[in-house]
């Protein structure tokens, strides 16, 4: 049985459990959650070493973080050493979108190697497949995207990203629209091929109720993949863009009668005075459904540092009610990251995450803040890196030019701490606070 399922039959299983000690709530206000539809855990019982994470409405604001390997730099070694750094820098998820060397093997070893919940674009290997077997993606069956999505599942996959809107009538829309840079998801460039090519619908709206089956076979969680994202502020919101969010508002309402656990994808490249309006959409269209965002990028122009342009757009959105947030990293748009990326990508996350986490009112987020303004004041340097997102970096700049008298090298004897206690007689210790 999926979670949904068991949530439905007013059972708190063991998934929720552990997830509702996490969150600091009640069972059952995850349980009913679930039940809902507004809860998702991505939980396959094929990951063994799973350590079950909830994402949607009255939890902590997630994070995930892409690794995977390209036909360029196809190493498994460097890929799991992203997954190390995914894990040590607290990730809440991780998504395996490789491309090169053996697919099947790099997965398998993410798998095993990492307790976090492990998502997949199925997708990308059956259209690598194809090419390898047929000759071209446009090649590829429907058949061969099935046989991938349930490869992934049997292998322990939580969660897929599944481009089920790229219809034949939301690319009709896209030749109308006249987008200044079309379709930017892969995954969904794939099926407008293949859809064009063959005359044929997506497979993946077509046969919907086969993807539902094998999902509920696995409980994998579908995630709604948005093939027609903007990739451009200029394409932001429009209708090509809206009209797949329609087609995926039915299909949760579908995947929820199947008893199938479901989230769904969002933009893209969105201006900052939009982002809320999107949320707005998604969270309407969708019947509150957990909402995933890819960003939002805010501006196009941050080529190098786009995960600064990440996290001012994801925490707007995820303030506004995203539940999950797809980190980017420097170097997106030009290269695949490096660990140290990859690292850089998820404190971004993080740091937006968080923020919006103190909007929400979500148990103990005002609280890790207020402890680190008490250990400023007292002017406790230890305890200030040890509450930092990234100790390390912290302790590196601190002692990096250590001041005297306990002051920081910025501000030294003139340090506005140290002053307005010398000032006012007001002891560090005797802080009411």
């Amino acid at each position: 049985m999926t979670q949904l399922q068991i949530a439905r039959q007013g059972v708190v299983s063991p998934q929720m459990k552990l997830v509702a000690e996490k969150e600091g709530l009640d069972a059952e206000v995850v349980r009913q959650g679930i039940a809902d539809g507004t809860i998702v855990i991505p939980a396959n019982p094929g990951h063994r070493n799973l350590q079950p994470c909830g994402i949607g409405k009255g939890l902590s604001t997630k994070v995930n973080a892409n690794v995977g390997t390209s036909s360029d730099f196809p190493s498994l070694e460097n890929e799991l050493e992203k997954v190390r750094v995914v894990m040590e820098y607290k990730s809440d998820a991780v998504m395996d979108l490789s491309t090169g060397g053996d697919i099947n093997n790099i997965r398998r070893h993410i798998i095993e190697f990492c307790p976090l919940p492990l998502g997949t674009v199925p997708i990308y290997q059956a259209a690598i497949q194809a090419v390898e077997r047929r000759g071209a993606i446009v090649n590829m069956t429907a058949d061969d995207i099935f046989a991938a999505i349930e490869q992934q599942a049997e292998d322990g996959v939580d969660f897929m990203t599944v481009h089920c809107g790229v219809t034949q009538r939301s690319i009709e829309h896209l030749r109308q629209q006249a987008r200044l840079t079309n379709v930017v998801s892969r995954g969904g460039a794939f099926l407008l091929g293949w859809i064009l090519h063959n005359e044929s619908e997506n497979p993946l709206y077509d046969r919907y109720d086969r993807l539902l089956e094998i999902a509920r076979r696995y409980d994998i969680t579908l995630s709604l993949g948005d093939g027609m994202r903007p990739g451009s502020l200029s394409d932001a919101t429009d209708r090509c863009q809206i009209q797949e969010l329609l087609i995926l508002g039915e299909l949760v309402e579908r995947a929820w009668n199947a008893g199938v656990q479901v989230m769904v994808e969002g933009p893209g490249h969105i201006p900052l005075d939009q982002v809320v309006t999107n949320v707005q959409l998604q969270k309407r269209v969708c019947r509150g459904a957990p909402f995933y965002v890819l960003g939002p990028l805010v501006t196009d122009v941050g080529a190098g540092y786009d995960h600064i342009s990440a996290a001012i757009g994801g925490a707007v959105a995820a303030a506004a009610g995203a539940d999950f947030l797809c980190y980017v990293t420097p170097s997106e748009h030009l290269s695949l990251p490096t660990p140290e990326e990859v690292k850089e990508g998820i404190i971004g996350a993080r740091i937006a995450a968080h923020a919006a986490d103190i909007v929400k009112g979500v148990k103990g987020a005002a609280e890790w803040d207020r402890r680190m303004s008490l250990a400023r004041r007292n002017l406790d340097w230890d305890e200030q890196i040890r509450l930092s997102m990234d100790p390390a970096k912290g302790r590196r700049l601190h002692d990096r030019f250590a001041g005297k008298a306990g002051t920081c090298s910025m501000c030294g004897p003139y340090c506005a701490m140290a002053l307005v206690e010398k000032y006012l007689g007001i002891s560090l210790e005797k802080c009411p606070h």
